[in-house]
């Protein structure tokens, strides 16, 4: 729904994690005022201060912000950056220019944009300012999480893209300066392997894997060996808004029909799959818009004090997210992350579970760490998922990985261990996924020493996996378990909100015939960049 506003005074698109101008009900709105419109973003010290936000990320918004100018000044606006407190940013425009209205998605953040949004959102009715929001990733607010979610989502899905405005009426203010990542303290590029920002690229990364890279997907997704290439890979362009949710849901829906009729029937399932995980994408953002307080408390308080809070310079801490574990795989999937700013979801799961339940550490801070190497950091996403892998929502039973069991499973050969451990590559495949286990004889021939060349075991993760069972469920017998589980479950979990189990791929709750396909929703418009189609 659009709101026409004032057409005395200028009205602000706040781009904060929707860099596009296609499907941006923010813009489209404030374009359809007709009033002069300033589009703003705000690069906010408070912000990159926070543990979760690193260069990665910061690099990747810059050059997503580049094509989000380029695609402004190609309608007449250019897109005005600012650096700064975003009340102090909007006081001093206000002040020198005026404000009729702001226009804005809906985020769904950290604690610290949550308070932010409140804070300008009251400083705005205070100055007489209309603040207009819209929804986006079919997230509702104010609104219980339970049936009906998943009808409303996929019916927000279905609905036509929001075309973006032809031309804009530019308010005429400069810019300033974009500032540089040394201004927040980031430091320098560790990422050499980052995925580039900006549409442009979401684009082609979504356009390949619907028409070449995705037929494996869900045979090929658990392995970081074939999940590079066989996974979506647009994470980070779902994250910061390059592409929308929308557009990428019709897009992999036509796709996925397409491929069924071409016969090619293990295309068009991992289709569904890749469609199914973007309503769970949204899902999970939807439980942290309903309940805050997961990303920094337990979601059952039972928990508290379960598990040690560590220090900064904990050696166990450092060693995880240094890659120094001893474990060869979990190693090298926190290197190749370091180096990538990309893991899958089946490794993002083992390294969460790792530090939680074999380094027996409390799961706040090892999340905040682990955030900041991901250049798709997604908030909604991150912290329940790192409640659900320490456990401490008690819906779901104690996920303690092997470590060894999974190099085993999704690296048999060694091949994506000796790539990222390069010290382990004279290693025989019978003995690399637990060094410690090889004969003296065999390392000595492989140059290693243990300790030194690579570091031992950090723990014996037999033995600790089997402590941390034990205290859990002791835990567990003592407090009421199941009913709090069924509480949380009815208030948080897919069921509840009608999404369908693995495999299923549901209709609407009031199926409605289907009229053929707009050609148009096919593609993506691009502005002056050429059409990319999706067929």
């Amino acid at each position: 729904m659009f709101h026409i506003c004032s057409m005395s005074g200028v009205h602000v698109i706040w781009f904060k994690r929707d860099l596009r101008v296609h499907d941006h009900a923010a813009l489209a709105a404030a374009a359809a005022s007709g009033a002069p419109v300033l589009p703003l973003y705000i690069f906010e010290p408070g912000y990159w201060a926070l543990p979760e936000h690193s260069r990665r990320q910061f690099d990747f918004i810059k050059e997503a912000l580049e094509e989000l100018d380029a695609a402004l000044q190609a309608r007449g606006a250019q897109l005005v950056v600012r650096t700064g407190n975003a009340i102090d940013v909007f006081s001093d425009i206000h002040r020198k220019h005026g404000i009729a209205a702001i226009h804005v998605h809906e985020e769904t953040g950290l604690q610290w944009t949550f308070d932010r949004d409140k804070s300008v959102r009251r400083w705005a009715r205070n100055a007489g300012i209309s603040f207009r929001e819209q929804a986006q990733h079919g997230v509702q607010r104010g609104r219980p999480h339970r049936e009906g979610w998943a009808d409303d989502w996929e019916s927000m899905m279905r609905r036509p893209r929001i075309t973006a405005p032809d031309s804009l009426i530019s308010a005429g203010i400069a810019s300033e300066d974009s500032p540089l990542p040394q201004d927040f303290g980031l430091g320098q590029d560790d990422c050499p392997d980052r995925q580039m920002g900006g549409r442009s690229h979401g684009v082609e990364c979504l356009r390949s894997f619907l028409e070449c890279r995705g037929r494996t997907y869900q045979r090929d997704m658990s392995s970081p060996l074939t999940a590079v290439d066989a996974c979506s890979r647009l994470s980070p362009h779902l994250a910061f808004g390059t592409v929308s949710i929308r557009e990428a849901w019709q897009a992999a829906r036509r796709a996925q029909d397409a491929h069924t009729s071409a016969g090619d029937r293990e295309f068009a399932v991992s289709i569904g799959s890749f469609t199914a995980r973007l309503q769970w994408h949204c899902h999970f953002i939807q439980k942290l818009e309903d309940q805050t307080l997961i990303e920094n408390r337990n979601l059952r308080p039972t928990y508290d004090g379960l598990q040690p809070v560590p220090e900064a310079d904990d050696p166990r801490l450092t060693a995880w997210i240094e890659g120094r574990t001893g474990f060869p795989f979990l190693d090298a999937c926190m290197r190749s992350l370091k180096a990538t700013g990309w893991l899958n979801f089946q490794m993002r799961a083992m390294m969460m579970a790792f530090a939680s339940h074999h380094l027996w550490l409390d799961w706040k801070r090892p999340a905040e760490r682990l955030a900041a190497l991901f250049t798709d950091f997604e908030p909604g996403i991150h912290y329940p998922q790192a409640q659900m892998q320490a456990a401490t929502t008690d819906t779901n039973t104690p996920h303690i990985c092997n470590p060894v069991k999974q190099s085993r499973d999704q690296d048999p050969e060694g091949a994506f261990i000796r790539r990222w451990l390069p010290e382990l590559a004279g290693m025989p495949t019978e003995w690399i996924h637990a060094p410690w286990d090889a004969p003296a004889s065999v390392r000595a021939r492989a140059g290693i020493v243990l300790g030194q060349t690579y570091p031992m075991r950090i723990v014996d993760h037999l033995a600790a996996a089997e402590e941390a069972r034990s205290r859990i469920f002791a835990l567990r017998r003592k407090t009421r378990h199941a009913t709090r589980a069924a509480g949380i479950d009815a208030r948080h979990g897919g069921k509840a909100a009608g999404i369908p189990t693995r495999g299923q791929r549901r209709p609407l709750a009031k199926p409605r015939p289907e009229k053929a396909p707009d050609p148009l929703q096919l593609s993506f418009d691009l502005g002056a960049a050429p059409q990319i189609r999706i067929s």
